[in-house]
């Protein structure tokens, strides 16, 4: 139960730093071109937040199989 709470506070705290990387994005674009490693700077994030949200999906399906 312990790492299923820890996941949840994870995609909590990954999801905040979506939206901030996502909105530097932004930011950056309103003065030209951003360089390549702002524009990629949301993947990572994402990625995880897939991964989490994935996992939080399917845990109570997997529950009930206990």
């Amino acid at each position: 139960m312990a790492f299923s709470r820890f996941i949840r506070q994870a995609h909590r705290w990954i999801s905040i730093i979506f939206t901030v990387t996502v909105a530097a994005n932004f930011a950056t674009m309103a003065f030209g071109t951003p360089p390549a490693g702002v524009v990629y700077s949301p993947l990572l994030p994402l990625f995880l937040l897939l991964f989490s949200g994935l996992y939080l999906f399917a845990l109570p399906y997997l529950a009930g199989r206990n």
